[in-house]
């Protein structure tokens, strides 16, 4: 699609780059990283945007002087291919980086996986998906923190909180939230469970949700007059108590009525930490979902659905298949997927948003 927009239309592109950098170096915001990471992710994203503007404007003018010479010089019109080629690059490539994307992006998430309909099917399941994204994470090079995992009696998951974070302040196509985003909702499991005798294939399910991680400070206010902490025993497979304090901690949100659980950790401190850490991104995750439901136009995912109930991807054991429901991929390499390259898949649902995303920037341009 063809640009309609002029260099003064990026002026204020520009001068926000100025500004964020200035910020960027006030001693205010050096020694408070709660500041400087948003910051410094949008510096990033503005200066992606300023560097695709540069190429834009560049190989517009290089066209130009080459079809002015061209009259006179024969050898300059042969460059006029190439150089209307490379200005057609640049102009797809800033149409997508100004096309607005999910602000999220950049950031790190927080994971819950939880066992859903299948009994210990389904937790054993819960385990797998949970091995999945931890290897997928290896493979990008992030890391992954355990926050809390309570475990079936056959060794699977009954519910797990992950947190997954980037190294340094990633653009925000490379972020953790801007390809596990679309990783929230039900995953169903097609196979033949360990528990089974017969050899019948049987249909469970898992849950996961995704939440881009709060900022510790500054974003969302909790006032601890709302909170309910409870401890008590941390417990195991069958219910059994694996520690003799109570170090277990129970945080209740009263106003939404939130509950979050965490044990893993031996200290009552480290639990409470935890705990706070998935209420606080819960607590952002249910303010974005009211703000989707206030603009249907907002700037997220046209892919990543709100409704924690949608079925959007089956893992079938029997016939080495993986199937997205939402964007029609289907490979037959579902033990490549459950091994990390989970790649593909998300790439799938990336391109339709992003194809849903430049949809509408042309529309509005």
């Amino acid at each position: 699609m063809a640009l309609s927009l002029s260099l003064d239309d990026f002026q204020a592109i520009y001068d926000e780059h100025r500004d964020v950098e200035q910020k960027m170096s006030d001693p205010a915001v050096l020694s408070d990283p709660a500041k400087a990471r948003p910051l410094g992710r949008r510096y990033a994203e503005l200066g992606r945007m300023t560097a695709a503007i540069d190429e834009w404007k560049a190989a517009g003018e290089d066209l130009e002087v080459a079809r002015e010479l061209a009259e006179d010089d024969a050898s300059m019109a042969e460059e006029i291919p190439a150089l209307t080629e490379r200005l057609t690059a640049a102009e797809a490539a800033l149409t997508k980086v100004l096309a607005p994307r999910d602000p999220d992006d950049a950031r790190d998430v927080i994971m819950e996986i939880k066992a859903g309909a299948g009994g210990e099917e389904s937790a054993l399941f819960a385990a797998d998906l949970m091995r999945m994204y931890t290897r997928y994470a290896e493979v990008r090079g992030w890391s992954v923190q355990v926050l809390g995992a309570t475990e079936s009696d056959l060794g699977g998951i009954k519910d797990a909180q992950i947190a997954i974070k980037a190294k340094g302040n990633p653009a925000p196509e490379d972020g953790v939230w801007a390809a596990l985003k679309y990783e929230g909702g039900v995953h169903r499991v097609q196979r033949v469970p360990v528990t089974e005798s017969q050899g019948r294939i049987h249909t469970s399910a898992a849950g996961v949700l995704v939440m881009p991680e709060a900022e510790e400070t500054g974003e969302i206010e909790i006032d601890m007059n709302d909170l309910r902490i409870d401890v008590f025993r941390s417990s195991g497979p069958g219910g059994q108590s694996v520690n003799t304090t109570d170090s277990a901690v129970r945080i209740t949100h009263v106003p939404t009525g939130i509950v979050v659980s965490m044990q893993n950790e031996k200290s009552q401190i480290q639990n409470r930490e935890a705990a706070m850490r998935v209420l606080r991104s819960r607590l952002l995750a249910e303010e974005q979902a009211k703000r989707e439901a206030e603009a249907a136009e907002a700037r997220h995912s046209q892919v990543r659905t709100v409704d924690r109930s949608e079925r959007i991807r089956t893992y079938n054991f029997p016939e080495n298949r993986i199937a997205d429901h939402r964007t029609g991929y289907k490979a037959y390499n579902l033990d490549a997927v459950l091994g990390g390259d989970l790649q593909p898949v998300i790439d799938s649902a990336i391109e339709m948003d992003e194809a849903e995303r430049l949809k509408k920037f042309g529309e509005d341009a």
